[in-house]
């Protein structure tokens, strides 16, 4: 019981930071308007381009359009979710280059807790993109016969959430490596931005050893491909969704863990 009030606590004050991030965000209107058409139109971008070729040659090793669109949409959608509610774990490195962390650390709220609601942002232009590819790729595999809807928008809905996390587990896990490094901006190059990226293309495409790669050392296969393999290519079975939550339960417990002996051991600037 003790740990059920605790929890309620934690989601409460969440809660409640969110609010006051969102409202300062919101006195500046016009970055925030600006921001969101922006990101929307880089990702708009970013598809077209993959949409030209898939146009042009009709398919990329099987993978059609609609197909194609179904692993965009997912990935989008998941790291708009997880930039939303955890925006500023992702910027760790200017707080401890500056040493705003020792702010956060006389707060009466754990830090973590503190980093997630700090520059609260709605990714709302994501979210847009993100949910209209998923509905044209959706619909069209639907009216092709290779999907029953019912079945596979709700299961896509949990795939989301669970990318989500699993982005989040592999961000936390490399910001808190900062705690020893400090400059973490180039390995997060290559485990978010450049795994990211990687992800928005089937995996079919790439050589063995990054296939590989991307399903197991730094996991983010399991955000879209492996579970699109199954809900839209009909390869596979049930268990490459037990897979996907295995590994953003793993990736959480790993970045968790990480976080927690990295605050231990951070030296404040002023100490």
């Amino acid at each position: 019981m003790t740990k059920l009030h605790s929890l309620r606590g934690l989601i409460a004050m969440h809660l409640l930071l969110v609010r006051f991030s969102f409202r300062s965000s919101m006195q500046y209107r016009f970055n925030f308007w600006f921001g969101t058409i922006a990101s929307a139109v880089i990702a708009s971008v970013e598809f077209a381009m993959l949409a030209v070729i898939l146009t042009r040659f009709g398919a990329i090793q099987g993978w059609t359009l609609a197909e194609s669109a179904y692993l965009y949409a997912v990935l989008v959608l998941a790291k708009a979710l997880y930039r939303s509610l955890a925006s500023d774990v992702h910027h760790l490195e200017k707080y401890l280059v500056s040493g705003d962390l020792d702010g956060l650390l006389l707060r009466p709220v754990p830090v973590l807790l503190a980093l997630m609601t700090r520059n609260f942002s709605v990714r709302l232009g994501e979210t847009l993109l993100g949910g209209s590819l998923l509905a044209y790729s959706l619909t069209a595999l639907a009216r092709e016969g290779a999907i029953q809807l019912w079945i596979v928008l709700p299961l896509t809905l949990a795939v989301v959430l669970n990318g989500a996390l699993l982005l989040f587990g592999i961000g936390l896990a490399t910001a808190a490596i900062g705690f020893w490094l400090t400059r973490i901006e180039v390995l997060q190059n290559m485990t978010e931005d450049a795994a990211h990226t990687a992800i928005r293309y089937p995996l079919s495409i790439y050589p063995g050893w990054l296939k590989t790669l991307l399903s197991t050392a730094l996991p983010v296969a399991f955000v879209n491909y492996w579970p699109a393999m199954h809900l839209i290519k009909g390869d596979g079975g049930g268990w490459t969704l037990a897979l996907a939550a295995a590994a953003s339960a793993a990736a959480l417990a790993v970045g968790g863990w990480l976080w927690s002996r990295g605050l231990r051991s951070y030296q404040s600037t002023g100490s």
